[in-house]
């Protein structure tokens, strides 16, 4: 969710140089920021704090004059530590823990809408005294488009997970009404099982496992809309500039996490339920062990939202 924040600050003040540091592997997800150098980092390189002082030296080699510091957990902590002396300028995001907890917690809930977490991240730069309005709108990459709709049916956990038999009955339900449908997923168990289900119509087409984040970028974008979890296919393919149609259960989109330019007209939900949101991950148990919050969402509640959009377009 960082992307879409960085873009429109470069783009806003195009005199400032980002040298951006983060995993390798993300790498693609920052390609299109402007003015900016991407330091890819493999954290088995640098361990403990004597690691994290070697790659301290590493990042002084840039000259950097600020520290926008967007993940402020442990290990940015030490980083900070180790450069104040050399950086006299830091901003710290703020994640909003109280309201998250008063949010999430099964008694005396406060259930209102949070701070959205990219004006979290613009909130950093705006401490280092920048200016950033942020649009909050898709940026559609110029690819060429293609009949059909994607569909990644997993997250990382079963709380914020759509019953996979239901979802695979969608899946068939699109497909035979003549829908080509993409399937997105990765691990093993997802791979095998998606297989399986292009096996079921011609029209479903499984992309599990085959695609990187990049060549998983570019598909999307090709794409008219896609359905997800409240996962990381939902931010992905917010990235590609595509509408999304998200599923959401023991999460909710007031904890600020809906991906960047989509509508909250196009969130699937159940709302009148008093223990949700039990979580901001999804990765607590469900209280009532239920799983209602998916278990109650109609399959035509999402065929329709979907029938909308394609219909509008």
């Amino acid at each position: 969710m960082t992307v879409p924040v960085l873009r429109e600050f470069a783009e806003q003040n195009p005199d400032v140089e980002l040298i951006i540091v983060s995993r390798q592997l993300f790498e693609p997800f920052f390609r299109q920021i402007p003015n900016a150098k991407f330091i890819g980092i493999d954290f088995s390189q640098y361990k403990g704090f004597i690691g994290l002082k070697i790659l301290s030296v590493r990042l002084l080699k840039y000259s950097p004059t600020m520290i926008a510091d967007l993940h402020n957990v442990l290990r940015t902590k030490i980083l900070r530590f180790l450069l104040k002396l050399y950086v006299k300028k830091t901003a710290v995001l703020d994640k909003g823990r109280a309201e998250k907890k008063a949010l999430t917690r099964q008694n005396n809930k406060i259930l209102k809408p949070l701070r959205p977490m990219t004006e979290r991240y613009a909130d950093v730069f705006r401490n280092l005294g920048f200016k950033l309005e942020l649009s909050n709108r898709l940026y559609p990459l110029e690819n060429k488009k293609i009949e059909g709709i994607g569909i990644a049916p997993f997250s990382n956990y079963k709380e914020k997970t759509y019953p996979v038999e239901r979802m695979k009955n969608l899946c068939l339900t699109l497909a035979k009404e003549g829908v080509p449908v993409y399937l997105f997923g990765g691990g093993e168990y997802e791979i095998k099982m998606l297989r399986k289900w292009e096996d079921l119509h011609p029209n479903i087409h499984s992309l599990a496992g085959t695609l990187s984040f990049e060549d998983q970028i570019e598909f999307m974008a090709s794409l008219p809309l896609m359905v997800s979890m409240d996962s990381a296919n939902m931010h992905i393919a917010s990235l590609a500039g595509t509408r999304v149609v998200s599923i959401w259960g023991a999460t909710h989109p007031f904890t600020g996490f809906l991906g960047y330019g989509q509508s909250m007209d196009d969130v699937i939900q159940i709302k009148n339920l008093d223990c949700r949101p039990c979580s901001v991950f999804g990765n607590k148990p469900c209280p009532r062990g239920t799983y209602t919050c998916m278990e109650a969402i109609p399959e035509d509640k999402i065929l329709s939202a979907i029938s909308r959009i394609v219909k509008k377009n």
